[in-house]
């Protein structure tokens, strides 16, 4: 399949761009950043855009058989401003209407669209289990997950199958929340955050860019998907298993407050979770290659 991605020179899209040429697939990739050689591999082809139109690069999409939409600003790179929120939102949203432009224009149209959103749709309650059928919550991040899911609802009209991917927290070590949570643990003073008791919806990046292939070759998927590992843990455990992996103690607690004092209303991400599991995509069939944290852990930090 020829394959083109949006947001594919980001750490999830880099990773998706291997393994979907690794598993025989054609690329192109879609970015707002200038082509670096080294950000991916020879074979693929790449057009830069605005993240507002189609201008440059719609043509494209008359070659594609599937769209992978990952573009948007990246939610823990800073201190949520009002600017800086805007940003997140309005990235997001204006991408997803370029790609419907893009579609609308085409008339070969792509057989499928994989739509990128997160856990944070399910907004923080620490009690209870999320499902794909579970409601949207009420804060800032479950507005953003609504309205980019909703910005590219109107394929679906135009036959084009497409799959919601909500996504937790991608265990990687070149890039997102890990490099960030490992580094107190080289120090010797890693431990819970906050009260350690908030849900941590974790799932490690060969299971992410697995799942997604999976969900694209799938024709039977569509609509919302979870993409977390079946076994969820509370922050407290999940340190406890990185300091296992690391062989580095997991005693020592950062205060909820000092995360409140430096991130400010970012902290929530810190701070609150969501136990949500993948109901779909194991009923579908697929295979997990690290249900386990402490083992994702250790392939990933041993």
């Amino acid at each position: 399949m020829h394959i083109l991605i949006t947001g594919g020179t980001g750490v999830i899209g880099r990773r998706l761009v291997d393994h979907l040429i690794k598993h025989g697939h054609r690329v192109t990739v879609v970015s707002r950043k200038p082509f670096k050689p080294a950000m991916l591999p020879a074979k693929i082809n790449f057009a830069q855009w605005d993240g507002k139109t189609a201008k440059s690069w719609g043509h494209l999409v008359e070659e594609v058989d599937a769209i992978v939409n990952l573009a948007g600003e990246g939610i823990a790179d800073g201190r949520w401003t009002d600017e800086r929120k805007k940003k997140i939102l309005e990235s997001r949203v204006n991408a997803g209407r370029a790609i419907v432009e893009a579609v609308q224009a085409a008339s070969n149209k792509p057989k499928v669209l994989i739509q990128a959103s997160a856990v944070g749709y399910y907004g923080s309650m620490n009690g209870q289990v999320f499902t794909e059928s579970s409601p949207p919550g009420n804060d800032f991040l479950a507005e953003v997950c609504q309205r980019w899911e909703a910005s590219t609802a109107a394929v679906e009209e135009m036959g084009v199958r497409r799959v919601i991917i909500r996504t937790g927290v991608v265990l990687d070590t070149k890039g997102g929340a890990l490099p960030k949570m490992v580094t107190p643990f080289k120090f010797f003073v890693g431990g819970p955050i906050g009260s350690g008791q908030q849900w941590l919806p974790w799932i490690h990046y060969l299971d992410e860019v697995g799942a997604i292939r999976f969900l694209i070759e799938n024709d039977s998927m569509s609509g919302p998907v979870n993409l977390t590992a079946p076994k969820p843990l509370r922050n407290r455990d999940f340190v406890w298993a990185m300091g296992k992996a690391m062989k580095r103690p997991s005693l020592i607690p950062a205060p909820g407050v000092a995360f409140k004092a430096m991130f400010g209303e970012m902290s929530t991400v810190l701070l609150y979770g969501q136990q949500a599991v993948p109901l779909r995509l194991t009923e579908a069939g697929y295979q997990f290659k690290f249900q386990d944290a402490r083992a994702a852990l250790e392939d990933l930090l041993g």
